[in-house]
């Protein structure tokens, strides 16, 4: 499948080293992409900071799916629910289920040296998704379109530390 002008692009890469991973996403345009899918990226990457933010030791973890959900929201744009971040350290995917949204259940104390995924995946339209045959592709309801942003971060007392972002 070609790409086409004025298509986002989400790259989802995830690596592994010495048995442990990190999980990492960016939404990119091809070529000119019209306003509102530039603010649509911009309001992924918002939530993906607010959500960073609220990741400090002794917050409850649906701190971090309120702080997504607000930033997104006020920026005029839905979250797609049904698709979260996750813990991450030997497998790709482990405990806990990272929300992007206020989840009023989950309260569990974030803790130091928790390693997770905070990644908004957003939508122009109401969020809703589908899954594609292809058992992987998943796709809005509505075809509006998605914008996904994502690091791996560890909780800390202090600020979270980001293992998915260039240093230096």
């Amino acid at each position: 499948m070609a790409l086409r002008e004025g298509e986002l692009v989400k790259l989802d890469v995830t690596a592994e080293l010495d048995g442990y991973y990190a999980d990492a996403c960016v939404t990119v345009p091809v070529g000119v992409v019209a306003p509102r899918q530039r603010r649509l990226i911009s309001a992924a990457e918002a939530g993906l900071r607010r959500g960073i933010a609220a990741a400090t030791a002794g917050a409850p973890l649906n701190a971090i799916g309120a702080a997504v959900e607000h930033a997104v929201l006020a920026r005029g744009f839905s979250v797609c629910s049904e698709l979260t971040g996750h813990g991450i350290g030997r497998r790709i995917h482990e405990p806990p289920t990272v929300a992007n949204v206020f989840d009023p259940a989950a309260r569990e104390p974030l803790t130091p040296g928790l390693v997770i995924t905070v990644e908004p995946i957003i939508a122009a339209g109401r969020g809703d998704v589908v899954a594609m045959p292809d058992g992987w592709t998943v796709r809005t309801a509505d075809g509006s379109p998605v914008a996904h942003a994502e690091h791996t971060i560890v909780v800390t007392e202090a600020e979270p530390i980001l293992l998915t972002t260039p240093t230096g």
